[in-house]
C-alpha cells in the first residue's frame, strides 16, 4: 500500500527552506566558478610561470578539472550519509568544507615563493571543493522537492538551481569590480586573493540561515518506516548505493546522459569564453567578464519561469527545448564573438544561458522523482556528479585543447552539438516524472528488493 502524501507545507516554512537552499549553494557555485574564473585569468601565471601561455591555460583548467573528479566521491559518500541519516547534516558539512578550502586559496603561496609545491597544494584544495560540492547538489535540491508542493515542485525544485548563476554572477562581479578597479599588477600580486578570502564571510552567513531549517518531512518519515521494520525483524535494507546500482540503473544512466549537454555548454559558454574571447576574438577580460555577468543574472531569472514551465509542460518537454537550442545555438554563438563587439559578445552568451536554463531548471524535480526517499539523496547525486566527470570537467580543457590544435570554434561547436545529440536520446528514452509523489513509497520496497521504476508517471509511483 502507499502511504498518504504529505499536505504541503506553510508557504513561509517553504520559503524559509527555499532560501536556506539556495543561499547554500549560492556560496557553494561561489566558491567553486571562482576558482574556474581564476584559472583562466591568473593561474597560469601564478602557479605555472614556466609554461607558454596557452599551454599555462591548459595545465590551469587541469586543476580545475581535478575538483570535477572529486564530485563523484563526495557523491557517494554524501549520497550514503544523506540517505542514512539525512539530507540537513550533510548540507551542513558540504557548505564547511567548500567554503574552508575556498579561503585557504587566498591564502596560498604562489610559484614564486615555493615553486612546485604551489601547484600540488592548489590541486589539493581544488579536491576538496570538488569532494564537498558533490554532496552539495543533491541535498539542497532534495530539501526543497521533499518539503515542496506537489503540483509546483518544479518551479520550487528550481531555485537552488539558481544558486549556479547567482554564485557566477556573484564570482564574476566580484572579479570584474577588482580587475577595474586595480592595476594588472596589482590584481596578480594580491588582488586575486579578495574574493577567496571573502568567502569565509558568506560561510557565517550560509550556515546561521542553513541550521535554522528542518530536517525533510519525507525523509522523517521514511526513516520512522526503516526503524519499524528493524523492530518487525525485516530484511535489512540494503545500502543506497547497492540498491540504486541495483534497481535504478536505467535512471542513473538516463541522468547521465540529460547531463551531458546542459554541463559541456555551461562550461564552454562560461569559463572557455573567458580564454577564447580574448585569445582568438581580441576582446578584453574586463568586457568578457562583464557580458557574463550580465548574462548572468538573465540565467538566474529565467530558471525559475522554465521550472514553472517543467511543473504546466512536463520536464521532459522544457528540458528538450534546452538540449536542441544550445546545439543549435553554438555556431550562432562563436560567429557572433568572432565580431569583437560587446552587444554581439552580450548576446551570445545570454542566448547560450536561456538555453541551457531550459535543461538546468527542472532537472532537480526530474532527478529527484526518479528515486525512492531512502536512495534518493544517493541517486540523484550518483547521476548527476558521474556526469561531470565526462562532461563538465573536461569541457574547457577540451575546448582550449580544440582551439590550440586548429586554431578555430568549429570543433568546439560540433563538440557541444554532439553533446546535445547524446542528451536528446536520453531525454527521449526517458518517462514523464511530473505527477510522481514523492510520499508514495510502498514500505515493503523500501530496501530496493522489488522491481525496478525507471522514470515514470503517477501510476507508476507504487513501485517505488
Amino acid at each position: 500500500m502507499s502511504s498518504p502524501a504529505a499536505a504541503p507545507p506553510a508557504p513561509n516554512n517553504l520559503k524559509r527552506i527555499v532560501a536556506a537552499s539556495l543561499i547554500g549553494t549560492t556560496i557553494e557555485w561561489y566558491d567553486f566558478f571562482l576558482y574556474g574564473s581564476a584559472a583562466a585569468l591568473v593561474f597560469n601565471e601564478l602557479f605555472f610561470p614556466d609554461s607558454d601561455p596557452l599551454v599555462g591555460t591548459l595545465l590551469s583548467f587541469l586543476t580545475y578539472a581535478v575538483g570535477f573528479a572529486a564530485r563523484p566521491v563526495g557523491a557517494l559518500v554524501f549520497g550514503h550519509y544523506g540517505d542514512r541519516l539525512g539530507r540537513k547534516k550533510l548540507l551542513v558539512l558540504s557548505l564547511l568544507m567548500m567554503g574552508g578550502a575556498t579561503f585557504a586559496i587566498g591564502l596560498m603561496p604562489t610559484h614564486a615563493t615555493i615553486g612546485s609545491m604551489a601547484p600540488i597544494l592548489l590541486t589539493v584544495l581544488r579536491l576538496v571543493q570538488g569532494f564537498a560540492l558533490g554532496g552539495e547538489w543533491g541535498g539542497a535540491v532534495l530539501l526543497v522537492s521533499e518539503h515542496g508542493d506537489a503540483r509546483r515542485r518544479g518551479f520550487w525544485a528550481s531555485w537552488p538551481q539558481t544558486g549556479a548563476p547567482a554564485g557566477q554572477l556573484l564570482a564574476t562581479g566580484v572579479l570584474a569590480l577588482l580587475t577595474a578597479v586595480l592595476s594588472e599588477s596589482a590584481f596578480g600580486a594580491w588582488g586575486w586573493r579578495i574574493p577567496f578570502l571573502l568567502s569565509g564571510v558568506l560561510v557565517i552567513v550560509g550556515l546561521w540561515i542553513r541550521l535554522s531549517v528542518d530536517e525533510s518531512p519525507v525523509f522523517k518519515e521514511a526513516l520512522k518506516r526503516a526503524e519499524a521494520r528493524k523492530t518487525e525483524n525485516a530484511p535489512a535494507e540494503r545500502m543506497p548505493l547497492v540498491a540504486v546500482l541495483k534497481h535504478h540503473w536505467r535512471d542513473v544512466l538516463v541522468a547521465m546522459g540529460a547531463r551531458m549537454a546542459e554541463n559541456i555548454s555551461y562550461y564552454v559558454i562560461t569559463a572557455f569564453i573567458l580564454v577564447y574571447a580574448t585569445t582568438s576574438a581580441g576582446v578584453s577580460k574586463q568586457t568578457a567578464l562583464n557580458a557574463v555577468l550580465i548574462a548572468s543574472a538573465v540565467h538566474f531569472a529565467v530558471i525559475p519561469a522554465w521550472g514553472a514551465l517543467s511543473d504546466r509542460w512536463g520536464r521532459r518537454p522544457v528540458y528538450l527545448i534546452g538540449a536542441v537550442g544550445v546545439g543549435l545555438w553554438m555556431f550562432p554563438f562563436f560567429a557572433l564573438i568572432d565580431t569583437g563587439g560587446f552587444g554581439a559578445l552580450l548576446l551570445a552568451v545570454t542566448v547560450g544561458l536561456v538555453m541551457h536554463g531550459a535543461m538546468y531548471a527542472p532537472q532537480a524535480a526530474f532527478f529527484s522523482e526518479m528515486f525512492a526517499t531512502r536512495m534518493r539523496y544517493s541517486g540523484a547525486s550518483i547521476g548527476a556528479q558521474f556526469a561531470s566527470v565526462a562532461a563538465g570537467a573536461p569541457a574547457p580543457l577540451i575546448a582550449t585543447a580544440l582551439l590550440s590544435d586548429y586554431g578555430t570554434s568549429t570543433p568546439i561547436a560540433l563538440y557541444v552539438i554532439a553533446a546535445s545529440l547524446l542528451t536528446v536520446v536520453a531525454i527521449l528514452a526517458a518517462k514523464e516524472t511530473r505527477h510522481r509523489d514523492l510520499t508514495d513509497v510502498s514500505p515493503e520496497t523500501e530496501d530496493g528488493s522489488s522491481a525496478p521504476v525507471t522514470t515514470g508517471r503517477t501510476e507508476d509511483a507504487r513501485a517505488l
